[in-house]
């Protein structure tokens, strides 16, 4: 993994959040991993807004782990949002969710989403989730040459 990266993850529910941050330490990923738990506050820092204008506090992620039903602001309101603005369009976005309804799924993807993956209710279901994406999207994946964060 690269020290240059970070993980924003956007998801309001505190058990989940908790979870996630358990699987992210088990898998080794090392970076700085940030939590915004409604819409508004995850583009704020996507934006660089307010309290999250200092990067090297809180630096752009290389990959943002989406839950889509947030407060204030969808995951889907996210992803639209982004995919319109220059300069945060080629952040990779990782919808980490429950609903595996086809809908859903497809209004992602139409959004932007980079990959959807169904939230496991496991602990270690989660784990193997959290490797597989550390070793793609961290450890192997590379952001095109051009990306340049806010």
């Amino acid at each position: 993994m690269h020290a240059e990266h970070a993980v924003l993850v956007v998801e309001d529910n505190a058990d989940d959040v908790d979870l996630l941050k358990r699987a992210l330490n088990k898998a080794g990923v090392s970076c700085p991993v940030h939590v915004a738990t409604d819409g508004d506050t995850a583009l704020d820092y996507l934006e660089g807004k307010g309290q999250y204008g200092d990067r090297n506090g809180h630096p752009y992620p290389t990959l943002v782990l989406l839950d889509l039903k947030l407060p204030r602001r969808s995951g889907f309101e996210i992803l639209e949002h982004v995919r319109a603005n220059a300069t945060l369009k080629k952040t990779i976005f990782v919808v980490l969710t429950s609903s595996r309804e086809s809908e859903d799924i497809g209004r992602a993807y139409a959004r932007g989403a980079n990959s959807y993956l169904v939230k496991p209710i496991k602990p270690a279901d989660m784990e193997r989730l959290v490797e597989r994406v550390k070793e793609y999207w961290l450890d192997t994946n590379r952001p095109p040459p051009v990306f340049s964060p806010p």
